[in-house]
């Protein structure tokens, strides 16, 4: 392996030959701090592609030259080249000494290599280049990201090498420069743009740091400018992150509105579901990976109608076992559920394990839409929130236009009626317990994309369920989703003003007041069976 590593530090110093000049490449080798400094930003400058591979080499530690000579040498298993013409050496001077790579030259190794990026062919290469030299305001990158400017098409990273310019540009001697640079920096909104900006309007004892006062008034405006915009940023942060917590929530709460809010049992065993759900989609992933490992970005394809009919197939045998003998029964419906969940917990750390699984994401859901500088929304909190959208469209349907959910409305309404006309009860129980339980499959399924499948998964989230059901009221579908995105919300603006445990807490705390005022939640159940 290292010889192997030796040949291609050879061959890229070859390269190297035709661009880097003798003397700059003897003084970034020899030299004292500072003149390694300026020959390696004049390389940066200069060169083409073919100087990488040689800063590479001298970060790499590979690199020693000859005083007496003065040429330097790639070095590696024995063997050396010269690193001005590429030529393999046969014999190596007896005088050669290490190159010392210190901190400093090392930063500005890696800067250089990253600036050297900004003119690669690959746009994304140059985006990633672009970003990470937003947090290098060196002035000696100014010549690069000028060069850079001069050649780039894409806007996007050509407006960061612009913020990027005006940054070190607020450095300058001119006042004409740096007031223009202010303006720039006045349309970021990266955060780091707000240190910038404040360094520039603040005091040194009873002096400003900026002697200009027009620069300084820009400043201040500027400043403005950009805490609007990134407060602006946080809010739809939030907002966000509400939405896709409100998300997962309806997701857990839909099977339980059927469950509870439809059949009124009161199911602790609905989070153990879930988590069925989530391993079903672990299962299914391993065994894309062993069986069909070039369509494994696809098994989520076969993981959703799978954790589907898993979880409901378990809660149908639950109804048809246990709970159809529970039916007016709430406080042995309650214990008998929890039961349940404790017998399924025990069962899938045996046969799974105690420890954590991770469920990995598909390709197509890694990364995220980027509105912002500072905002960008996770394409897989993106995928779960119309994930979960799709999935409430499909209950409405079931329960609105099909002859199953006639049935089970039916049943809810008037259970002796149905009866009487024909309808088979025990029967509708069975499928509606089955699809409230197949919903929370669908739940669990989502939920392994944004966290690591545990055998405690469900716990976390069953008393969330049960308030939004509570909330949204017992029966009522829409008011589930209401309570769903409005908690989630609310939640996460409450975490952000007082930290995540006290928002728990006002929440619930809310949700007690609120329902004192109001047992039927947001929306009331309407016909005979509310006011018998």
């Amino acid at each position: 392996m290292i010889r192997f590593l030796a040949v291609i530090v050879v061959l890229a110093c070859a390269v190297v030959a035709r661009a880097a000049p003798p003397d700059l490449v003897f003084q970034l080798a020899a030299g004292e701090s500072d003149e390694k400094v300026a020959a390696l930003n004049t390389l940066v400058v200069e060169a083409d592609d073919s100087v990488p591979p040689l800063l590479q080499a001298f970060l790499g530690g590979n690199v020693q030259f000859s005083p007496s000579e003065k040429r330097v040498f790639i070095v590696a298993d024995g063997k050396g080249s010269d690193a001005v013409t590429g030529k393999p050496v046969s014999e190596l001077p007896a005088d050669l000494e290490d190159v010392i790579v210190n901190n400093r030259l090392r930063r500005e190794l890696d800067g250089g290599i990253a600036a050297l990026k900004l003119v690669a062919s690959d746009p994304a290469t140059r985006l990633a280049a672009a970003a990470a030299l937003q947090g290098t305001l060196e002035e000696s990158r100014l010549p690069i990201i000028e060069r850079a400017l001069e050649k780039e098409t894409d806007p996007r990273i050509k407006g960061l090498l612009e913020l990027t310019r005006a940054a070190i540009q607020v450095r300058s001697a001119d006042p004409e420069t740096r007031l223009a640079a202010v303006r720039a920096l006045g349309e970021s909104s990266n955060p780091a743009t707000k240190t910038v900006l404040l360094s520039i309007v603040e005091k040194t004892g009873d002096t400003f740091v900026e002697p200009n006062t027009e620069v300084r008034a820009a400043a201040e405006r500027s400043l403005r400018s950009v805490e609007r915009r990134l407060a602006t940023g946080e809010r739809i942060g939030r907002i966000f992150s509400g939405i896709s917590l409100g998300s997962i929530l309806l997701l857990a709460a839909l099977g339980l509105a059927i469950t509870y809010g439809l059949m009124g049992v009161i199911n602790m065993a609905h989070g153990e579901l879930m988590m069925i759900g989530a391993y079903a989609t672990y299962v299914v992933q391993n065994l894309f990976r062993s069986f069909a490992p070039e369509l494994f970005d696809f098994y989520l394809a076969a993981a959703v109608p799978v954790s589907f009919a898993v979880s409901a197939a378990v809660g149908m045998v639950l109804e048809r076992v246990v709970i159809r003998h529970l039916y007016g029964r709430p406080l042995e419906t309650l214990l008998a559920t929890w039961g349940i969940s404790l017998i399924l917990i025990q069962t899938v750390r045996t046969i799974f394990g105690a420890q954590n699984v991770q469920v990995e994401n598909p390709v197509w859901m890694s990364g995220g839409l980027a509105i912002m500088t500072d905002v960008v929304l996770p394409w897989s909190r993106v995928i779960i929130i119309g994930f979960a959208l799709v999935v409430l469209l499909a209950v409405w349907l079931v329960l609105t236009r099909i002859r199953l959910g006639l049935f089970v409305r039916a049943v809810t309404q008037n259970r002796a009626m149905a009866s009487c006309v024909g309808v088979r009860t025990g029967k509708i129980d069975m499928w509606a317990f089955g699809l409230g339980s197949g919903l929370a499959g669908l739940a669990g399924c989502a939920l392994s994309q944004v966290g690591n499948v545990g055998p405690d998964l469900g716990q976390s989230y069953i008393v969330d369920s049960f308030l939004v059901v509570v909330l949204g009221g017992v029966g009522q579908l829409a008011g589930t989703v209401y309570a769903a995105f409005g908690l989630g919300i609310v939640n996460k603006f409450l975490e952000g003003w007082a930290g995540a445990v006290v928002a728990k807490i006002a929440v619930l705390l809310f949700i007690i007041v609120f329902i004192q005022r109001r047992p039927q939640g947001l929306f009331a159940l309407k016909g005979r069976t509310a006011d018998a």
